[in-house]
């Protein structure tokens, strides 16, 4: 299962970004737990700036805005 983790205050972005990795773990079949990290200090931790970031098992893949759909298939092994 991957771990996955949107870093974002709540924005309409982190939504979207949320919504998209949802769709596309379904479409493809693949175990993921989705959650969502809005403390600043924590999102900081990660060194990410610009929100929405998405950390997958502890690595930083993404940040500052919603990832295209083409880049979040390939997270999944396209």
């Amino acid at each position: 299962m991957m771990d996955i983790k949107v870093l974002g205050t709540g924005c309409a972005n982190c939504r979207n970004t949320i919504a998209l990795i949802d769709q596309v773990a379904k479409a493809k079949g693949v175990a993921v737990k989705l959650e969502k990290v809005e403390e600043l200090r924590d999102i900081m931790g990660y060194g990410v700036m610009r929100t929405p970031g998405v950390v997958i098992n502890g690595k930083v893949v993404h940040a500052g805005g919603v990832p295209a759909r083409e880049m979040v298939e390939q997270w999944f092994g396209a």
